[in-house]
């Protein structure tokens, strides 16, 4: 049974909705007034328990983690590159931000000058939070931190402000928030703690968007990133999760954060006593709710089990599923249904009916009675990602040694159970041609540090994989164009029987047009001519042929849905059109994005 603290929560956050509506200037006599109101620390904790609602990331935001590696049946449109300028909507939203801005107005009343700093700095974290979001969104935003009125027309029409100097205003708040919350911890609740995780991912995303997009001053993110990272490392008595045979699934199979609190800083309660749940079984589990699966990119990814590179393998990009998952990173069965994989005791192989892509997820997943409702906790910050932000920012800068990378990558490998260390020199001496494919941005760039910042978005790739992490991860090294190509699964040597449990029996059936053979009785069938089953080759030119012969599972093809990924665009989402008209061009348009309007 989990805490009844949802439950509490939720009541507080419904009874202060009233208090941070659209332009308040009338209040009724039997309603809570700010004048009544923001006087103890009660108020104060209660006004902000609903930015733990409004701000932080939802349950979908963690786990559909779609980009190259996750992606759906219906491909979101960034990921096709199918995305309009709407007209209202698409992420233009300031309804948070009024929240957070409304209180921090009003919270002088509070006598209590230590809870008063405290809530402050939540509101602060919650405002860095909310900003940070709508930059990588959008780059330049109007920054607000009074609330806007409906009469007030010099800010309802104020221009964009530059993203340097919306991420000076974050950083303020987060130094704000470093200083002033409270160290003790909580997992359900931020803490000082929280604040220099998010500092940590902040400056992270900035300064490597800011280098690899040419803006300049990226060095001092990267500096400030390493500083958060450093101190949270040294002083928050954080360590890896490591209890029980697979600590690195354990994680994410948990009704109650606080078992895992070791290592995880900040992470979203979940109790279906009130309701309070998500769909992510339903996700990795349903042909029609779920997702079309896991791209063999991430597949191909994960190391083998001693360290060393599973794409140095003879023929590794046509073994058969039970060959390839043979003596791989661990991780990689606690993440995806890999032979052997079992539910409560049943062996339970992957299912290609559900997962076109033949690769099926298994992270978060705890038992049959949560595939329609799950109320498992989902981490938003943990230790693992703060090792792997340092590591990385430090790789960029040219500071790092080994002996940050021991401190870090390789105690999450150790973590893992992979046997070899990543070794800095050896890496950049010989950077594997496989993975530095994946990032032909990077790699024609050639810096120094090559190959140890290949490695280091590899780990990040295995560890932070359906943590919401990819797509935004993507955009800051300026590798969109991976959007372009095909979306491969398994590697299917023919039509026919096919076995993905290891146990030499067939778990489906994949018919062609034509044949005649009568498979197993009970056995699924998957027929090619319905759609069901699409293969397909690259050929030596380059192009792909689609067949019923050998190749590889797909789903989206390109000979159906071409995709160009525009690099003059599409990094950043387009402003409403509304939202202009109503500023008379005041607000301008991203680079790119041609509106029609004329402002």
């Amino acid at each position: 049974m989990k805490s009844n603290k949802i439950t509490k929560w939720l009541m507080l956050c419904v009874s202060v909705v009233g208090l941070s509506a659209c332009d308040i200037t009338l209040y009724p006599e039997d309603k809570i007034t700010p004048g009544s109101f923001f006087r103890n620390e009660s108020d104060l904790q209660l006004f902000t328990n609903n930015f733990y609602v409004s701000t932080m990331p939802s349950a979908t935001d963690i786990y559909q983690d779609e980009a190259d590696i996750i992606i759906n049946p219906a491909l979101n449109d960034a990921v096709s590159c199918q995305r309009i300028i709407p007209e209202t909507g698409g992420g233009w939203s300031w309804t948070a931000l009024r929240q957070i801005n409304y209180y921090l107005e009003n919270s002088y009343r509070c006598s209590d000058e230590a809870a008063r700093l405290h809530y402050d700095g939540i509101a602060r974290f919650f405002r860095a939070m909310f900003y940070f979001n709508k930059v990588k969104r959008f780059g330049d935003v109007p920054w607000y931190d009074v609330v806007v009125g409906s009469g007030d027309a010099a800010l309802l029409n104020k221009p964009r402000d530059s993203r340097k100097y919306v991420m000076e205003k974050i950083l303020e708040d987060l130094d704000y928030a470093i200083e002033n919350i409270n160290s003790s911890k909580d997992v359900y609740r931020v803490s000082k703690w929280a604040a220099l995780a998010l500092k940590s991912r902040v400056m992270l995303f900035e300064g490597t968007f800011r280098k690899y997009h040419g803006l300049g001053d990226w060095e001092v993110c990267l500096q400030e990133s390493v500083k958060a990272s450093e101190q949270l490392i040294n002083e928050g008595g954080y360590a890896l999760y490591a209890k029980g045979d697979t600590p690195y699934a354990s994680l994410f199979m948990t009704l109650n954060a606080t078992e895992t609190a070791e290592e995880v800083i900040l992470a979203r309660d979940y109790s279906n006593t009130v309701q309070l749940r998500h769909s992510v079984q339903n996700y990795t589990t349903s042909p029609t709710a779920g997702c079309t699966g896991v791209t063999r990119r991430l597949v191909d990814a994960y190391l083998m089990a001693d360290g060393s590179f599973h794409t140095s393998r003879k023929n590794y990009n046509k073994m058969s599923f039970v060959d390839e998952c043979k003596n791989r990173d661990p991780r990689m069965a606690q993440t995806l249904r890999t032979p052997g994989y079992e539910i409560q005791g049943v062996p339970t192989p992957a299912n290609l009916g559900a997962m076109k892509l033949g690769y099926q997820l298994r992270k978060f997943y705890i038992a049959v009675e949560y595939d329609g409702f799950s109320e498992v906790d989902l981490p938003v910050f943990r230790l693992a990602e703060v090792y792997l932000n340092h590591a990385e920012a430090k790789a960029e800068l040219g500071t790092l040694t080994q002996a940050d990378l021991d401190n870090t990558v390789n105690l999450i490998r150790a973590r893992a159970g992979v046997k070899g260390k990543l070794d800095m020199a050896t890496a950049n001496a010989n950077p594997e041609p496989w993975i530095k494919g994946c990032y032909p941005y990077l790699a024609k760039l050639n810096p120094a540090n090559l190959g140890v910042i290949l490695e280091i978005r590899r780990e990040r790739t295995v560890e932070l994989v359906m943590e919401g992490f990819r797509y935004y991860d993507i955009m800051r090294w300026k590798e969109g164009s991976v959007f372009n190509e095909e979306f491969l699964g398994m590697y299917i040597a023919g039509p026919g029987p096919i076995d993905v449990s290891g146990d030499g029996k067939a778990d489906f059936y994949i018919k062609t047009k034509g044949d005649t053979a009568t498979p197993a009785a009970g056995l699924e069938v998957l027929n090619m001519e319905d759609g069901k089953v699409t293969l397909v080759t690259p050929n030596a030119s380059g192009a792909n042929t689609y067949n019923g012969e050998s190749g590889y599972l797909t789903t989206h093809t390109l000979d159906v849905l071409t995709r160009q990924w525009n690099e003059d665009r599409d990094y950043l989402y387009p402003i409403p059109t509304k939202e202009r008209v109503l500023t008379n061009g005041v607000l301008t348009q991203n680079p790119g994005w041609e509106d029609g309007l004329g402002l």
